[in-house]
């Protein structure tokens, strides 16, 4: 295998024409990585990945070949997939208003282009989901809104409108089964590409609890920052000691570190109905 590309929570190996997508048990909030992982993030991530997979299968193809052909060392954490030419969008649907939406709606009354009513709070449902894509950044540097003018002017008005009615759609899907479940999917991210034959294809990682803001149903209250099955809780972490969000980036602690863990499981388990 030849590694061709490391991210901040993944590493790509090229291997026999295909794509071995590892993921890694490391955290990055503020687009910096933590020094410290959360054990068996990985495993969680991809499985939930690929339970999602098959979820979604009948609105869009997606890029996994094998959960189960792949080096015996990242067993349970890799997916062997389908090469693909990536969209550079992140293609991002938004129900409620949390995170950096919430900071672009309080400066403009809108997020990404999208004008939202007066008077929203944090955690408030969106009268509808909508589409907010961002730019693709680096490590190290931030994703930028942009409006999906700037994805028609970027892919064509006949891809940016299939990214976007393909990402709604499968918020749409995914937000009524977790809700189901009793989690309430605030946002989720979404990547695509073209596959060998030129179809559009779903890549990457898909709803899960680092790509999505996961909140209990039981406890949501809007005007207040939600309970987090997802990462949100290390920014929180991070977001109080001070640190200025440049690398290197601080420990985190055992406990928190153990509190993340269990959230992640957690939000498998609940989504998945699937004991850890």
């Amino acid at each position: 295998m030849k590694l061709i590309h490391s991210g901040k929570v993944r590493d790509v190996y090229e291997d026999r024409g295909d794509i071995i997508l590892v993921a890694s048990d490391r955290v990055s909030v503020y687009d910096v990585i933590l020094p410290t992982p959360i054990p068996d993030k990985g495993k969680v991530l991809t499985q939930l990945s690929l339970w999602w997979f098959e979820q979604l299968a009948d609105i869009v193809p997606n890029h996994v070949v094998s959960a189960t052909d792949v080096p015996a060392e990242f067993a349970g954490r890799a997916v062997r997939c389908a090469k693909l030419n990536m969209v550079q969008v992140e293609c991002i649907a938004r129900g409620y208003l949390a995170g950096l939406g919430l900071k672009e709606y309080e400066r403009d009354g809108a997020v990404s282009g999208v004008s939202l009513p007066a008077g929203l709070v944090e955690g408030s449902q969106l009268p509808e989901p909508i589409f907010t894509p961002t730019t693709k950044a680096d490590i190290g540097a931030h994703d930028e809104f942009i409006t999906l003018r700037d994805v028609v002017a970027q892919e064509g008005a006949e891809v940016a409108e299939d990214l976007r009615r393909i990402t709604l759609d499968v918020y749409a899907r995914g937000a009524e089964i977790a809700r189901e479940r009793g989690i309430i999917i605030a946002d989720t991210k979404l990547e695509f590409g073209w596959d060998a034959n030129g179809v559009l294809t779903l890549g990457d990682e898909v709803l899960t609890s680092d790509s999505s803001r996961f909140w209990p149903l039981e406890d949501w209250n809007p005007g207040r920052p939600q309970f987090a099955f997802d990462k949100q809780f290390v920014r929180d972490w991070a977001a109080g000691t001070g640190w200025d969000k440049k690398a290197p980036a601080p420990e985190v602690p055992q406990a928190i570190v153990d509190a993340t863990r269990a959230r992640y499981i957690e939000a498998y388990e609940r989504i998945t109905e699937k004991a850890w």
